[in-house]
């Protein structure tokens, strides 16, 4: 089937991520069970045209009512499958290219204060020092709730340390910290690699994590074992690793919106600009493949600036009214 062969070639030639495989899959079978009467790879060929994928749009947004950014998903997913069949020389055209899109609404980048940030990491400061290493001392009940709980700490820091998404972190080595150099090597996106600057305190927070899986494990790790694990030693998941930031955010009482991986990153890149990053080196240090992704920022810092202006600026305070 042309899709299978359309997912193997986003998997071992564009190195999409396994998520990322889901939805393509998940849209294309869509689109075929709507525009074919049987799905065959003829069919699918038949209907790869604009008005097709036209009438597909209006159904998404009329009949199923979906909103504005799940149609551009879906557009976006046909686009690319249609790059691929010209590549393949089975379309001399991409159909989508001519479908107009729906307009949607930018959304601002969520975030949390950094006075949420330093009440979390002031509050689970004995979780990641060093005097409490010895209450890690092998698989019993004690030793497993303190691991847990580095476990968690280190989590987070990691998110927010270094603006990392969720399937990198995950995907994390011990091989790829480099504590001489003090940076972090990360696969992302399009299996490109980056490097990451790590600062002096988050370096000593995962050394001190090492030595407590080591100690729980009862083991020494090779370089290529997984960088954060359970306390049984298995490489972390996604819905974990989710878990983990819900639980860890969760006590603190200044945070009261979702509480998400994602957040942490949104977080990290917003405390940046505001203090005086560029945008290239944010762009870096994200993985971005573009600029314009990590333009989404600047929208905040103009809210910020706004009320700054909107409270000192004084024609602002007097609702802009000239005279005295």
């Amino acid at each position: 089937m042309l899709i299978d062969k359309f997912i193997q070639y986003i998997t071992t030639v564009r190195r999409y991520s396994a998520r990322t495989q889901s939805v393509y899959r998940d849209v294309l079978q869509q689109f075929a069970a709507y525009s074919c009467p049987e799905v065959t790879d003829a069919g699918l060929l038949v209907a790869m045209t604009p008005t097709a994928i036209r009438n597909y749009e209006v159904w998404l947004m009329d009949g199923k009512k979906e909103n504005p950014r799940t149609v551009n998903q879906h557009l976006s997913v046909l686009s690319s499958f249609g790059r691929y069949l010209m590549k393949e020389g089975l379309l001399d055209a991409n159909p989508a290219r001519s479908v107009s899109r729906p307009k949607q609404e930018k959304r601002l980048p969520v975030f949390y204060r950094a006075s949420s940030m330093e009440e979390y990491f002031d509050r689970t400061a004995a979780f990641a020092s060093e005097e409490n290493l010895d209450q890690i001392t092998g698989d019993d009940k004690v030793s497993r709730e303190w691991y847990r709980r580095r476990l968690g700490r280190m989590v987070v820091s990691m998110l927010y340390g270094t603006g990392i998404r969720r399937a990198e972190l995950i995907s994390l080595d011990i091989r790829n910290v480099d504590f001489s150099r003090e940076v972090l090597h990360v696969r992302g996106k399009g299996d490109k690699m980056r490097e990451i600057p790590l600062i002096a305190s988050l370096c000593h927070e995962i050394c001190l994590y090492l030595q407590a899986t080591e100690t729980m494990l009862g083991c020494k790790r090779p370089a290529d074992a997984p960088l954060l694990v359970t306390e049984k030693g298995a490489r972390l998941y996604p819905m974990a690793v989710q878990r983990i930031v819900s639980e860890q955010l969760g006590n603190v009482s200044s945070i009261s919106g979702r509480k998400s991986p994602h957040v942490l990153r949104h977080t990290l890149a917003t405390g940046l600009l505001d203090k005086g990053a560029d945008l290239n080196s944010i762009k870096e240090l994200l993985g971005h493949s573009s600029l314009a992704a990590t333009q989404v920022y600047t929208h905040n810092s103009i809210e910020k600036l706004k009320n700054v202006y909107n409270n000192a600026h004084p024609r602002a305070k007097r609702g802009g009214n000239n005279g005295d």
